[in-house]
């Protein structure tokens, strides 16, 4: 049988390669991310949603993640990456919206405050992540694949590629937040 995961906004995942007892169990997640360079991209949005997300654990090589997206919530697990960044492993369940607001509560400090705009660009869809708060100023998109070298089209806002640097982590920016950055 084969299975293939889907996230929160339908996309697949790639085919999933861990196996137990025969059974396929992770999802493989294969992203490269980018700054932003304009605005732009919000009047090429198809849609957009308001995120909260807090981290259970952000150590190297694992996260436990909780986010809240609009009324919805999930509970997300990633390993270690891999190839420079390109690709993890994801475990990722919608749970009830009450136990993520009790979650939040335990989560270690510093919570990523964002809007997500959702652009078509070619095959693909772009996630463009404007941030709030501690990490006011800071926009990126990121790109999913179906593989490391799966061809896309790269939208006119696309600026420097910053896929596998660690700042640009949502762990790491929970921790070391863009207004801390040097300038």
């Amino acid at each position: 049988m084969d299975f293939r995961w889907s996230d929160y906004s339908g996309r697949h995942l790639s085919h999933l390669d861990i196996y137990h007892d025969g059974l396929r169990l992770m999802a493989q997640e294969i992203e490269r991310k980018f700054l932003v360079l304009d605005d732009s991209y919000k009047h090429e949005a198809f849609a957009s949603y308001h995120i909260q997300q807090g981290y259970i654990c952000s150590e190297r090589g694992r996260t436990v993640r909780v986010r809240i997206r609009d009324e919805r919530a999930y509970l997300t697990i990633k390993g270690p990456s891999m190839n420079g960044g390109l690709s993890r492993y994801e475990f990722e369940r919608e749970i009830p919206f009450a136990d993520a607001q009790q979650m939040m509560l335990f989560c270690e400090p510093g919570i990523i405050d964002k809007t997500r705009w959702l652009v078509k660009s070619g095959h693909h869809t772009f996630e463009v992540d404007e941030f709030f708060g501690d990490n006011e100023g800071l926009v990126v998109a990121e790109v999913e694949l179906s593989s490391e070298e799966e061809a896309f089209e790269k939208p006119h806002f696309i600026g420097k590629e910053v896929t596998g640097d660690r700042r640009y982590y949502n762990s790491q920016l929970r921790a070391n937040p863009y207004s801390n950055w040097p300038k």
